[in-house]
């Protein structure tokens, strides 16, 4: 089993290999994590681990609220996510890569990652300024029949934007090249279609390439269904323009 320590960056959003994530770091137990990240040299990557909240808050109050307005902000590194923090997260999450991390002059950061690979939680350290975990990596394994099933999947994730791009009364932007290989095509879709975070997590997860394929053309098909029979569903901007990693 092959495990590394990372930090962890908890989001209410699931990151998926391949697939960009921007981020805006204004809190200060991240800023401390990207001030860190800094320190490692430009040609070495600088990664941190990404994982789905379950239970908790990505950003932790700064000020009293509602409904007890003399209620004392939660500080610290695990702050929002309880006395165990890693019950407060899913156990599969993704290693991101940051290829811009950007300091303004308020000490926020600008940060643009990429999702590389799959990882399972297996604990979590609150001790220092940022939360760090162990984390065990996931092979991708094709599984049986995956070429099949991305062909399926991509018909379908067509069939699904032009009734998406219909629903909108927008025209589906041709020339979109989409992948071919298996695994991204299913980390794609995962991405791209109008899912919430449980459904993401779930296709996180799979087993395999084949299994989360397999899922995803279930979805599809119930997605489809449901805009032809719902044209006023709200759509994302899915349609605008071409489908891309980047």
């Amino acid at each position: 089993m092959t495990t590394v320590r990372l930090p962890l960056f908890p989001l209410n959003s699931v990151l998926f290999p391949g697939l960009v994530l921007p981020l805006n770091v204004f809190e200060e137990r991240y800023r401390a994590m990207m001030r860190d990240l800094l320190k490692i040299a430009e040609d070495e990557p600088r990664r941190f681990a990404v994982v789905a909240i379950r239970d908790g808050h990505e950003v932790s109050l700064s000020a009293p609220g509602m409904p007890d307005q003399t209620a004392v902000p939660e500080r610290g590194p695990a702050a929002g996510f309880g006395d165990d923090p890693v019950k407060a997260f899913h156990a599969v999450g993704c290693i991101a890569d940051a290829a811009t991390v950007r300091e303004r002059a308020d000490g926020s950061f600008e940060v643009l990652a990429t999702g590389t690979t799959r990882v399972r939680l297996l604990s979590v350290d609150a001790s220092g300024p940022y939360l760090t975990a162990e984390l065990e990596e996931l092979p991708e394994e094709p599984g049986e029949e995956a070429g099949a099933l991305a062909e399926g999947v991509l018909r379908a994730f067509r069939q699904y934007q032009k009734r998406l791009a219909g629903a909108r009364e927008r025209s589906l932007s041709s020339g979109a090249d989409l992948p071919d290989e298996p695994a991204v095509v299913s980390y794609l879709v995962a991405a791209a279609v109008m899912l919430d975070v449980p459904a993401r997590q779930s296709l996180l997860q799979a087993p395999d390439t084949a299994s989360r394929l397999r899922e995803e053309l279930k979805l599809l098909r119930t997605e489809t269904a449901i805009i032809r029979n719902l044209p006023s569903l709200p759509a994302s901007e899915l349609t605008r323009g071409p489908t891309s990693l980047n």
